[in-house]
Formats: C-alpha cells, sequence, structure tokens
C-alpha cells in the first residue's frame, strides 16, 4: 500500500512539474499571450486568427497590443518568434543563425515523411542541393534565353486558349497555373506536363489547390499534434495529404523511370544524351562515386522535383490572377500598360516582348511590383529554426525556437509607404519616369534562403502579361465584382472570380 501511495506521489508531482513547465515562458522571451497547460497557444491562436481574416492579421494585432515588433508564442510544444517590421525581418532573412528549418511532423508529411528536398532542409544537405540544383537549372537555361524561348511557347499557347473562349467569362487561374508548370517542367524533365486538358494535371492542381486553402505557414492542427491524424484524418488534411504525396510520387516516378531508359539506351549505343535537363543531371550525378555523401538518391530526387512543383504552381499563377483582377477593375491602369506595351512592340502584334528589352517597359514593371506588394501573398514565410541560442532585438531567442517573418508588414508600413493601402503602381516610378526599387519591397524573400524560383517567377509574370494586354482587352462581365479580399492559407489566394478577354482589332 505505502508503495502504491509513494508511486502516486511521484506521478501527481510529476504532472505537476510537467503543467508548471507547460506554462514557463524561456527567459527573456518577447511579449505575447499566455501560455495553457501543455496546448500554449494552439486553441487561442486558431480561434482568433479565424476571426481575425488569417494569422497575418493577428499577428499584427497582437503587435499593437503587446506594444511589440516581436511576438512570442508556444503552438503545442514548439517555441515560436513573428518577426514584423522591416529591421526585424531583414535580420532574420540576412543571419546564417535563422537559416534553419524546424523539424515537425507537418513538414516531413510535406516531403513524404522524409526530411528531403531543398525547401524544408537545411545544413550540408541543404548546402549541397540548393547548389547543385541552381547550378543545373541555370545550365539548362534557367534565367537565360532556353527559358525565355520556353515561355514564349507557353504565352502562345495560352493567347490561342483564351482566344478560343471568344470572350466567354471564365476563370483565368487554373489556365495560368497549367501555363506556368509547363515552363517549369521543360527546365526539369525536358518536356510540357501535357495540354490544358490532360485530367492529370487538373486533379493534380485542384490537390495541390485544397492544400493551399487547408493549412497555413504553421502547418495547422498536424505540426502541433500529430496524433489527431488517427482520430480526424480527413479534417486535419492527413488524408489530402497523402492521397497529393501519391499521385504526386506516382508522377514523378513516371518520368524518372522515363529518363532512366532513355540514359541505359544511349549508354549502350555509345550516344550522348539527346537533351539536358535537371532529371538528367541529377540521375548522373548519382551515378559519380562519393567519399564523403550518399545524399543524392532517388528519394532526394523526387522531393528536389516536388520543391520546384510546389513553388512554380502557385504563388507565379496567383500574382498574374490578381494582375488580371486588378486590370478588369481598373480600366485606366489597363489603358496606361496597353499604351505602353503598344509603343514598345513598334506596331508588330507577333514581337515577343523578350526579357533583354524589359527595362524599356516602365510602368509594366511598377504595375507588377505594386500587385507584389498590395496583394503580398505570402505575408508570411519561414518558418525559419534558429540554429543556436542567439538574440533577436532586445529578446533572447533559444535555439530550435521556430521564427515566422511577416512581410505584410514590411509591404503595408505605415511609416515609410505612403498610403499603402491605395493600389498605386506610380509609386515605383522615379522622377525620371523610370521604374525604381525600393528597400522595403522583397516579395522573394533575402538572403541565401530567397526564393528558388524568383528568377522564373519575374521571367513568366512579366513575359504573360505583356503577351495578354498586347492581345486582349479584359473586361467584367455584367454583376461580377470581383473582391480584394483574399482567403487565407499557406498562401492568400483570390476568392473565384470570372472576366471576359476581349479580343484586339
Amino acid at each position: 500500500m505505502s508503495a502504491l501511495i509513494f508511486l502516486a506521489t511521484i506521478l501527481v508531482g510529476f504532472l505537476i512539474y510537467s503543467l508548471l513547465n507547460s506554462m514557463r515562458r524561456p527567459k527573456n522571451f518577447p511579449p505575447g499571450p499566455g501560455f495553457l497547460p501543455w496546448l500554449g497557444n494552439t486553441l487561442q491562436f486558431r480561434r482568433e486568427a479565424r476571426a481575425a481574416g488569417g494569422q497575418h492579421m493577428l499577428f499584427e494585432q497582437w503587435s499593437k497590443h503587446y506594444q511589440s515588433q516581436l511576438l512570442g508564442l508556444k503552438l503545442g510544444q514548439e517555441y515560436v518568434v513573428v518577426a514584423l517590421g522591416h529591421e526585424l525581418v531583414r535580420e532574420v532573412q540576412l543571419q546564417e543563425v535563422f537559416e534553419g528549418r524546424p523539424d515537425n511532423f507537418f513538414l516531413r508529411l510535406r516531403t513524404m515523411g522524409t526530411r528531403k528536398g531543398i525547401t524544408c532542409t537545411d545544413g550540408q544537405l541543404w548546402y549541397e542541393h540548393r547548389n547543385f540544383a541552381m547550378k543545373q537549372m541555370r545550365h539548362v537555361g534557367y534565367g537565360r534565353s532556353q527559358m525565355e524561348q520556353q515561355i514564349e511557347h507557353e504565352a502562345a499557347e495560352l493567347l490561342q486558349q483564351l482566344q478560343a473562349t471568344q470572350a466567354a467569362p471564365i476563370e483565368p487561374v487554373n489556365w495560368l497555373a497549367q501555363s506556368v508548370l509547363n515552363v517549369l517542367w521543360c527546365l526539369i524533365a525536358g518536356e510540357r506536363i501535357a495540354s490544358a486538358e490532360d485530367s492529370t494535371l487538373r486533379r493534380l492542381l485542384d490537390l495541390m489547390n485544397r492544400r493551399s486553402r487547408l493549412f497555413d505557414i504553421c502547418g495547422g492542427l498536424l505540426a502541433q499534434f500529430p496524433w489527431l491524424r488517427h482520430v480526424a484524418p480527413n479534417r486535419t488534411g492527413y488524408n489530402l495529404i497523402r492521397q497529393l504525396n501519391a499521385e504526386l510520387h506516382g508522377f514523378f516516378l513516371v518520368t524518372i523511370n522515363e529518363h532512366r531508359r532513355r540514359m541505359l539506351q544511349c549508354a549502350e549505343r555509345g550516344e550522348p544524351l539527346p537533351e539536358s535537363d535537371l532529371i538528367y543531371a541529377y540521375l548522373q550525378e548519382m551515378q559519380q562515386p562519393k567519399q564523403d555523401t550518399n545524399s543524392f538518391n532517388e528519394t532526394q530526387l523526387v522531393m528536389t522535383i516536388l520543391d520546384f512543383f510546389i513553388a512554380g504552381s502557385q504563388t507565379t499563377s496567383n500574382t498574374i490572377n490578381l494582375a488580371l483582377m486588378v486590370l478588369a477593375m481598373r480600366p485606366d491602369v489597363q489603358q496606361q500598360l496597353h499604351a505602353e506595351v503598344a509603343a514598345n512592340m513598334s506596331g508588330t502584334t507577333d514581337a515577343f516582348p523578350h526579357l533583354s528589352r524589359r527595362e524599356a517597359f516602365h510602368y509594366m514593371d511598377a504595375f507588377i511590383m505594386e500587385v507584389q506588394r498590395f496583394f503580398h501573398i505570402t505575408p508570411i514565410t519561414g518558418p525559419r529554426r534558429a540554429l543556436w541560442n542567439t538574440k533577436l532585438g532586445d529578446y533572447d531567442i533559444p535555439k530550435n525556437t521556430t521564427i515566422l517573418i511577416s512581410l505584410r508588414s514590411v509591404h503595408l508600413d505605415e511609416q515609410h509607404w505612403q498610403q499603402p493601402h491605395e493600389f498605386k503602381p506610380e509609386r515605383f516610378i522615379d522622377g525620371a519616369g523610370k521604374c525604381s526599387k525600393d528597400e522595403y519591397f522583397m516579395p522573394f524573400g533575402l538572403g541565401r534562403r530567397r526564393c528558388l524560383g524568383d528568377a522564373l517567377a519575374r521571367a513568366c509574370i512579366f513575359s504573360f502579361l505583356v503577351r495578354i494586354v498586347q492581345h486582349f482587352r479584359i473586361v467584367l462581365p455584367a454583376g461580377e465584382t470581383p473582391s480584394f479580399v483574399l482567403q487565407p492559407g499557406i498562401t492568400l489566394t483570390p476568392k473565384p472570380y470570372k472576366v471576359q478577354f476581349v479580343k484586339r482589332d
């Protein structure tokens, strides 16, 4: 009996210690709401984020409430710090200590249960494979003329599709996503994915869109309470991600195995490879003997492709989608853009706006930058991980703390931007009438964690918009009123809307 009492006392003592420890705030941790036992701020965070219109809005509310541009939270068992404002956001992006990625269930689930790829890894694996991927993508034309040729081809395909609608109202977003992905896939696999009618591509895009809407940058409940997947696999999004992973994995492996088959045929015949792309380069690297690493393997290749696929499937097409929505709602801006395009295209309707001439399109560049600043479709970026104990601002940041970066707080900074909530491309036009950059404008991030796809994104957005504005008037159907209020998720997306593409004479 005494032994049972002793064990019960030990258990109660442990529970009390665990409860108090779960509510303890680290020394000199940034201000924020108090922690609930074992749950931290998870329930409060989700409830208030929904009410505020997204976590990015809640962080700004809390920043004002606690009078701090650094916020300290606890989501499940994970300490989280949110950095707001230009100075802190810039510091987080440029400091080596914040180059890590969290290692939690959601990020591993994103990469099919592994900690592979480029986006969600850090350390030696990240350095090695990021450098290899960027070197090979440059080799196959990423950011150079070969990429531009792929964009030109897809732009021509897109124009044909839009003309075939005969000015009927359509939702443009899926058409745009297919075009952007085909450019990317040509650089990765040496071929287009498919035509606009392909059911596999449409299904994959639908799954990607559902994933984006269901989760946030923190990963939702699956990141904090992975065990919920056993209780509510549909509601938590677990089944959705597993379905997406299975379909993408199968889709990628078909292409990888076809590349292997061609490589074997070429080797048997003593012939060089017929073309070069990222997959061929990676498969060749896998065959090279290495003494210090075996990180080049099929799983890592699949995850690297996945990183490019996810990055290219939504943010770029959504930016173009938002630009078209603005043009439909602002005929004055559309007319000014068309006048600039017409003047620079020398009256030749078939001339393609090569990127080398982009500096002549000052208003178009300013318009694109204002779309990215105004809508900030990635209002919170990251997540980063502190690689060691450090300081940020006046506060202590424990090792392995997750860091979230509020780009929205920089792009809408009322002290820096004049009337930041007004859409004004002119803010990026200087006194000489040329497009000028601003250090507060950072849609692709800064430092070594800068977006891998920035060159592709900038090229696609510019080239597609120039071609569309050159050939079509974007018109709102009667009764259609798109909203500038975007839907929250991993990225912000516009609510579905329709426009008409009316062929210019």
